[in-house]
């Protein structure tokens, strides 16, 4: 797990602003999805293209509160960051820019659905009641990505929890298009995983400073089970 939290300079801010770090008090089970981001085999992998290695220590936290939701009454959603041929014609800036040529071959071919680099990690529980997203962009909600906001919207759910991998780069993204499409969201320290302490950190401070709820599993939990 990462060592390192929201920044104290943020926190000692957010005091001062609101009275502390918390922004919900509550959150409606019914009304809330689990979000897993990209917690796919191209991420997991030892040696894969994208590997994260502390992805594969938040698995079992993000796999309780999956459970603890769906027991509640909740959604469970997992998104699957993809490289198909509608991905690269109307996201060419980023894949003939960001990469190097033998990089970008290699992530094609890792989130090219079908491959093993594609497949959700297969220690997560995936329950039949799941409901499994394609992702064509970092964030979840920008045009061009998914569906996820039309799915959202047909089963009423106002609330996100957000999980999954990497933190500074996909779930920051949907995190923050989230909340300002009017998602509460809350955005989980210890289920979010980057590849280094310090980007994590930075990316909570942001997240606690103007855009989410962050908090730890436990205390997530609790809210679902008082939910």
């Amino acid at each position: 797990m990462h060592q390192l939290g929201i920044l104290d300079e943020v926190r000692e801010r957010l005091i001062l602003r609101r009275g502390g770090v918390a922004v919900f008090d509550r959150l409606s089970p019914r009304r809330t999805a689990h979000i897993v981001i990209d917690l796919q085999n191209g991420f997991m992998v030892p040696g894969q293209v994208a590997e994260v290695p502390v992805a594969r220590a938040i698995v079992s936290n993000v796999n309780r509160i999956s459970a603890a939701l769906r027991a509640a009454g909740g959604l469970v959603v997992f998104m699957q960051h993809t490289a198909d041929a509608e991905a690269i014609r109307t996201w060419s800036v980023y894949f003939e820019h960001f990469f190097t040529p033998e990089r970008r071959a290699r992530f094609i071919e890792a989130f090219t659905p079908g491959n093993p680099g594609h497949a959700l990690w297969p220690e997560l529980n995936v329950a039949e009641q799941d409901v499994v997203v394609i992702k064509r962009r970092f964030g979840a909600f920008v045009p061009g990505s998914s569906d996820l906001h039309a799915r959202l919207q047909a089963r009423g759910v106002d609330t996100l929890i957000i999980s999954g991998t990497v933190t500074q780069v996909c779930c920051d993204s949907t995190a923050r298009d989230a909340m300002m499409m009017n998602y509460k969201v809350f955005f989980i320290t210890d289920t979010c995983a980057a590849l280094t302490d310090a980007e994590h950190a930075g990316t909570l401070s942001a997240m606690a400073h103007t855009f989410c709820d962050v908090r730890d599993t436990q205390s997530v939990l609790g809210l679902i089970a008082a939910g």
